[in-house]
């Protein structure tokens, strides 16, 4: 025994003695001049007019819808166009606020929002349909025996796209009040989360039974149909129609610039099968001009709902029942 663990230390003794010989002074040392050193540069961004599509939808969506455009705009007047990303509408605003966002593509509550800080609308879209406005939808499951009409959605809990959504949220909060209907009536009023594709989470939290209802522009379910069965959701209500999706320049932007901008996009025509494209994937048929005093009815509608902006931004406390 003593012979078996005499031999075994001296093995372990050689093995620790060769592996040290490949660490000894015959292995060669890598010197490291510290005094020469190369700085590495990061690339900056170029100056660009930055352009933003409020984050109703994911940014793969709104890339894929407004990278054509934003393009086209630029090889038809020479500006460096960038298209940034905010992550939720309350974002958006204040990026345009502090002037990040050169041109903003919003929906007209949020317009109306940005134009206090010298925003001012130049240009607004036709939709699909040939119309200049558009409505929001209030929907539910097709399996909800709970809801079959409007009146029927009081003490249920709803699912709004954002406080700042115009077809997601104040027209629906409007359409409500119109029949009756107020915020206190029901048992939870909650928003979609960020960041983007806050209309396809309205959808998915009530398909997937989370909510009972929800307020979504008209056109959204027709956007994720891939993403649904739609024959498991019905429409409960369209509201009345609204002016549309609104271009609107930052406070300071040099006017030649609005006005070459302002330009590209109104020569913009659905009988140019290159043209065609680029509106039709960005959910228009034309452009067409615009002043802050068509949004006028936006305004109206924010007044008789009382919509308190200070609540959202953080000015104030939220009223019960409301988040």
């Amino acid at each position: 025994m003593f012979i078996r663990r005499t031999a075994a230390l001296m093995g372990f003794i050689l093995l620790a003695l060769f592996g040290l010989q490949g660490c000894g002074e015959d292995e060669p040392v890598v010197y490291v001049d510290m005094t020469k050193r190369q700085e590495v540069r990061v690339p900056e961004l170029q100056p660009a007019i930055t352009y933003a599509y409020l984050p109703q939808y994911s940014h793969t969506v709104s890339y894929r819808r407004h990278n054509p455009l934003i393009e086209y705009i630029s090889s038809e007047t020479g500006l460096t166009l960038r298209q940034v990303f905010p992550d939720t509408f309350e974002e958006h605003r204040r990026m345009v606020e502090r002037g990040d966002i050169d041109i903003s593509f919003s929906n007209p509550f949020t317009y109306v929002s940005i134009a206090k800080s010298g925003a001012r609308a130049f240009a607004r879209i036709v939709e699909p349909s040939g119309s200049t406005n558009f409505r929001g939808q209030i929907i539910a499951r097709t399996d909800n025996r709970q809801i079959q009409t409007l009146q029927d959605c009081r003490g249920k809990r709803w699912i709004a796209v954002d406080p700042l959504s115009a077809g997601g949220y104040l027209f629906a909060l409007g359409h409500f009040l119109d029949h009756g209907i107020h915020a206190e009536d029901f048992s939870e009023i909650a928003f979609a989360p960020g960041p983007g594709g806050k209309q396809e989470k309205a959808v998915l939290a009530v398909y997937a039974g989370k909510y009972d209802l929800a307020s979504i522009r008209e056109g959204t379910l027709e956007i994720v149909k891939d993403k649904i069965d739609p024959g498991r959701l019905r429409v409960i209500a369209t509201t009345r129609a609204y002016p549309g999706w609104v271009y609107a320049a930052r406070k300071g932007l040099p006017q030649e610039t609005i006005t070459a901008i302002a330009g590209a996009l109104f020569k913009l025509s659905m009988k140019n099968p290159g043209q065609a494209a680029i509106l039709s994937g960005a959910g228009m048929s034309r452009i067409i001009p615009a002043t802050d005093s068509d949004y006028d009815p936006i305004r109206e509608l924010v007044a008789k709902t009382r919509f308190n902006e200070a609540v959202y931004d953080g000015r104030q406390d939220a009223p019960e029942g409301t988040q």
